[in-house]
């Protein structure tokens, strides 16, 4: 049950920012400008880097809607996904991603990111803005699985639930539920 009042049926993060619009609509700016930029990270690098941190966070709600984005994203049946989150050493995803990865992982583990992940992530062809986005999308996925995790929200068991998500979220990416907050206030 979670401990604040959200409407029943309604998973997670989007329960809590349907509930609370204020700051639901400034975190889903956040999630549409980290996660779909078209900028350094392909979109599906960018949902396998919150699915990694989420999972390390075990925050399941988290895991599993960016999970099944990053499958849609990726169509591969969502092998890269699953062996990212088992182990991304080994997961079928490019050096420079594996090297990110190794990055977000030390920021979910408490920030510093040593100069030796950053070399080994520079020599495998990754940019600044690439850096950058990783560190930024790593540190804000502590704090939405804190969100949703600290306020106990729900996370269904169903899997085609997620898939229907990470579908919508594939196709469209964050903003139409910011056209749909902006409906309702009106």
């Amino acid at each position: 049950m979670p401990h604040v009042e959200v409407r029943e049926g309604i998973p997670g993060i989007v329960g809590l920012m349907e509930r609370y619009p204020e700051s639901g609509r400034v975190l889903n700016e956040l999630a549409q400008v980290l996660l779909r930029s078209s900028e350094g990270l392909a979109p599906a690098e960018r949902e396998l880097i919150a699915t990694y941190v989420s999972s390390l966070n075990r925050c399941a709600f988290c895991t599993r809607a960016h999970a099944a984005a990053a499958r849609h994203l990726l169509d591969d049946g969502g092998a890269a996904v699953d062996a990212v989150v088992r182990d991304y050493r080994h997961a079928p995803v490019t050096p420079r991603l594996r090297a990110l990865l190794a990055i977000a992982g030390r920021v979910q583990e408490g920030g510093r990111v040593g100069e030796a992940e950053i070399r080994v992530a520079r020599d495998q062809g990754a940019t600044d803005r690439e850096i950058h986005d990783t560190v930024l999308i790593a540190a804000a996925f502590c704090m939405y699985n804190r969100y949703v995790d600290g306020l106990a929200t729900w996370a269904p068991d169903d899997p085609a639930l997620f898939d229907a998500m990470g579908r919508r979220l594939a196709a469209d990416g964050y903003a139409p539920w910011l056209e749909r907050a902006a409906a309702a206030a009106v």
